[in-house]
């Protein structure tokens, strides 16, 4: 059986071209391909770099926590997207992301994705892998970022972040869409199994008898906790229904639910999460899935601290 999940278009030698995902390949389970844009900062300088994101894309959305973390917000400038992806993908003021991708590489071939680092002076994409940009954004701009601003990932941390990091992308952070995309039944119930088995380790983690953490590494935030948070932060408006996560909610985990409005209520975070453009891509961009595009009004949530 083949399926497809469009429409979903691509750069096919610096040609933009309607090629769905197909699953047949896989047999039925999504995977996501690899960002092939994995250069390194050359001069932090302030004005010289923009990010292209989507608020509505969970990638993206990590750099813009960070970014607001460190206080680069002047230094570093930001383009958004229209919630909705149509035909011609990520759509923004100046033009189309694939122009982008093309101008930047005229032969390029593969998909088109968020977030990008952009280099205003050199016209290049400096990377597309959402990982890679964060560290960047957390290490190699300290001498533009606010005074105090927290490290993300301190060297006494890493191998325990790194670790963190592999396990919640792979189950949680991706967990989502190989359950959501996923054109099987065994690939979506393998998924969602693993999915639920992480999110059940994580609240034991955080309430671990006299190891009580508030974090993930314990006293320190760090950036497993932006990484988990921008998932856990759409699971009830999204993942729950529209990809079909639906053995517990967000709030069914007490500590899990507090854990995201302790990230929620950090300076400047909320400000990055918005959840109308959120339901809006999900709910009209994948007609696959949606094919009415309603976007459904509930849940009502509240990620105040009370």
């Amino acid at each position: 059986m083949r399926t497809i999940l469009g429409p979903m278009g691509m750069l096919v030698e610096g040609v933009w071209k309607d090629v769905p995902r197909d699953t047949a390949a896989t047999g039925g389970a999504f995977v996501r391909p690899e960002s092939a844009f994995r250069d390194r900062v050359r001069e932090p300088q302030a004005g010289r770099y923009r990010l292209y994101v989507s608020k509505s894309c969970p990638w993206a959305h990590r750099t813009l926590v960070v970014r607001a973390l460190k206080g680069l917000e002047k230094a570093i400038a930001v383009s958004y997207a229209e919630p909705t992806m149509g035909e011609n993908g990520w759509k923004f003021p100046e033009g189309f992301l694939y122009e982008l991708y093309a101008q930047a590489t005229p032969h390029y071939s593969g998909r088109v994705t968020v977030p990008v680092l952009w280099d205003e002076a050199e016209r290049r994409i400096v990377n597309n892998e959402s990982a890679d940009i964060i560290r960047m954004l957390n290490r190699e701009f300290d001498a533009l970022a606010r005074r105090k601003a927290p490290d993300l990932c301190p060297e006494k941390l890493k191998k325990e972040i790194d670790w963190l990091n592999e396990r919640i992308y792979r189950t949680v952070n991706n967990g989502v869409y190989r359950a959501g995309f996923a054109t099987a039944q065994d690939k979506y119930e393998q998924a969602v199994t693993e999915l639920f088995r992480t999110l059940d380790w994580l609240e034991q983690r955080l309430g671990d008898g006299n190891k009580r953490r508030k974090w993930l590494c314990g006293a320190a935030f760090t950036e497993a906790d932006v990484r988990l948070f921008t998932t856990l932060v759409r699971f009830d408006a999204v993942y729950y229904s529209h990809f079909k996560c639906n053995l517990r909610r967000l709030v069914d985990y007490p500590k899990l639910w507090r854990y995201v409005r302790r990230i929620y209520a950090l300076p400047a975070v909320s400000m990055t999460v918005d959840m109308a453009q959120i339901k809006d891509h999900y709910y009209r961009s994948m007609k696959s899935i949606n094919p009415t595009q309603i976007v459904p009004k509930g849940p009502l949530l509240d990620f105040s601290l009370r």
